[in-house]
């Protein structure tokens, strides 16, 4: 099987200490991608953050479910768009708490499934069921199908991910159609993530992988090299071929990935 590799980075409202904008984005997907020969730019962008024991959908709307709640202004579609003009595919991330699943889901897509960029939707596990760091409730076969059903809706072509670092938290045995992010960090060393990272690359067999790197809490090793994302990525991509994503997340992106509009000490 030939697995398309996406190679960029992970977005939150939460993440960078300030927002250079679309164009800095858009960049900064292709800057990563570049580093990776014949992979795409490829990013996770986060449009339901954790909001008390439910969700905040980053865009006007209104919902049955009150743990659903809504920006009053759209903060996603400029870049978007710009992402369909430069190739840049998106996942479209919810981080769930108590809120219904495949509801956010449905509203995400009814709002952004026109967008070409849109490659599918995505859960972080970590908050499925839960409010609480590292509490998140393991999936199963039943949900994970109907989430992916709820994403296919849209388009057939979608996929869905699952994100945590703790395989016992996806007990999951279907494999068609997702992609499997670990998110893991405190690492001691490159090696150290390189042990963590084949247990989660075995775990999901022949299912497709994908990694977060660039943590801060791993800076104390990773500060170290002259071109981080490369040296992290390139030996992800050696270690495990299963490997379909690579995203380097934004609570260190403008260090990593200088701003035109920001100075990365500012």
């Amino acid at each position: 099987m030939t697995i398309s590799i996406g190679a960029g980075f992970r977005h939150s409202t939460y993440g960078p200490r300030v927002d250079p904008g679309s164009e800095y984005w858009l960049s900064v997907a292709k800057q990563m991608s570049a580093k990776f020969p014949g992979s795409h730019p490829e990013v996770i962008w986060i449009v339901g953050e954790l909001a008390g024991q439910g969700t905040r959908l980053s865009f006007p709307g209104e919902s049955t479910d009150p743990l659903i709640q809504h920006t009053p202004t759209d903060l996603n579609e400029s870049v978007f768009d710009l992402f369909d003009l430069n190739g840049v595919k998106v996942w479209l991330q919810v981080e769930p708490g108590f809120a219904e699943v495949s509801q956010l889901l449905d509203e995400v897509l009814t709002r952004y499934s026109h967008h070409p960029c849109v490659a599918g939707a995505g859960v972080d596990v970590e908050w499925y069921q839960s409010a609480e760091p590292d509490s998140g409730k393991p999936v199963g076969d039943d949900e994970v199908a109907s989430w992916l059903a709820t994403a296919r809706k849209f388009n057939q072509g979608y996929r869905l991910f699952l994100k945590h670092w703790l395989v016992e938290k996806i007990p999951v045995r279907i494999r068609e159609g997702l992609l499997f992010i670990d998110d893991g960090q405190e690492f001691p060393s490159l090696e150290g993530m390189l042990a963590e990272f084949r247990t989660w690359s075995q775990a999901f067999a022949p299912a497709p992988v994908g990694f977060q790197v660039g943590y801060p809490s791993d800076k104390n090793w990773w500060g170290k090299y002259s071109d981080a994302p490369t040296e992290i990525g390139t030996a992800l991509l050696k270690s495990f071929p299963s490997t379909a994503g690579l995203y380097w997340v934004d609570f260190s992106v403008l260090d990593v990935f200088p701003s035109d509009f920001v100075h990365p000490e500012n």
